[in-house]
């Protein structure tokens, strides 16, 4: 299978440095050096587009632009790039959210994807209203994504759930193509989602073995359902013509981490009920020693930023390289993203993309391979 990468829409702001936030924590200071505006987002998107990314994800929560909105903007300025669209099943009803994604289909050429994100903080979930525990918004996501796909097979949906209810729901118009559903999640009850209704499991950027180690649990839980998936990854990128190159930038990156904010941000983290939070922090314990934790693979980004905290980092061969031993377990995609967005997607995709061409691994999803490229610091 042909790899397929996708980009990162930073609608919480970008830099020349790294922008923390997420899992609770606000967006740092720096998320203001690059607001983002839709005429910025849409350079990112055009650019990636044109390089070769399938699509661009687009995070949700407090800390960031709503995805939604957003990306409909933002899709009016590209052709062909989809939108990996995050968002938290307990704040629309299912009905809506089916109809909202059957409309984003026909409105941007059947170009969306769908990342559902149950909601790891509960704090954070209370602010919008929501007061489940973590354990029930698992069994509420399941319910949710049970009537939405029952909605888009053109079901009639009646349904007196736990925490769901609906009645005599149905689409007038059904999506085409229905939205592949990417879910990620390192708690049991995550694995049990995933397994009965995710199309990708997503996985934030842990060694290789531990990678393993989890897409051997996903895919056995998904098999006791008579279902197979197909299993991607989310990572930042740092790569260069050479490797002493990637790791200045790492370096550079990493002189500016103000140790207070670090410290604020770890405190905030500790506090987080996800699993894969815990999983990112013990990575680095909060220290900025010994982060590289297998060969390429830095952990640095997880000191200031929730979320996915590890970067690929060396020469376009070297990280090439890192994403086949990935690809030999079984990850076939990629979500990766760079501080600034713009011009690391350039990086990557003049860099190790076409080194995966070369090798038959990858290929530009537009026949006519970008006959114009997106301009680079364009203002």
């Amino acid at each position: 299978m042909s790899l397929t990468f996708h980009w990162f829409l930073p609608t919480n702001g970008d830099s020349r440095h790294v922008v923390g936030g997420g899992h609770g924590t606000p967006a740092t200071a720096s998320g203001r050096d690059r607001p983002p505006t839709v005429a910025y987002l849409s350079q990112i998107a055009r650019a990636a587009e044109d390089l070769g990314f399938a699509g661009a994800l687009t995070p949700t929560g407090a800390w960031c632009e709503d995805a939604w909105l957003t990306t409909a903007m933002v899709s009016r300025h590209t052709e062909r790039l989809k939108f990996l669209v995050a968002f938290r099943p307990g704040f629309v009803s299912p009905t809506l959210a089916a109809q909202m994604a059957s409309t984003f289909q026909r409105q941007s050429g059947g170009r969306l994807l769908l990342n559902v994100v149950t909601g790891g903080e509960s704090h954070e979930q209370r602010a919008y209203g929501d007061f489940l525990d973590k354990d029930a918004r698992y069994r509420r996501t399941g319910e949710f994504l049970h009537i939405v796909r029952q909605l888009w097979d053109g079901k009639s949906v009646d349904l007196h759930g736990e925490h769901l209810r609906v009645e005599e729901a149905r689409l007038a118009r059904l999506p085409d193509p229905v939205p592949e559903v990417y879910f990620g999640g390192s708690s049991p009850a995550a694995g049990q989602i995933a397994a009965r209704y995710a199309d990708v499991y997503l996985t934030w950027g842990e060694p290789p073995a531990q990678v393993a180690g989890k897409i051997a649990w996903v895919r056995k839980l998904a098999a006791e359902h008579g279902r197979t998936l197909r299993f991607g990854i989310r990572l930042h990128v740092i790569t260069r013509d050479t490797s002493a190159q990637a790791w200045a930038e790492a370096d550079r990156l990493l002189d500016g981490f103000d140790p207070e904010t670090v410290r604020a941000v770890q405190t905030g983290l500790a506090r987080s009920e996800s699993e894969g939070q815990q999983r990112m922090l013990a990575l680095h314990g909060g220290s900025r020693e010994s982060l590289e934790i297998h060969p390429n693979l830095w952990a640095g980004i997880g000191l200031v930023r929730g979320g996915a905290g590890t970067a690929l980092v060396g020469s376009h061969d070297e990280v090439a390289e890192r994403i086949k031993e990935y690809h030999a377990l079984g990850i076939d995609e990629f979500v990766l993203s760079g501080y600034p967005h713009l011009e690391e997607a350039y990086w990557f995709g003049e860099g190790v993309l076409p080194r995966l061409q070369a090798q038959g691994l990858w290929a530009h999803p537009d026949s006519r391979a970008a006959a114009s490229a997106a301009v680079p610091f364009a203002g």
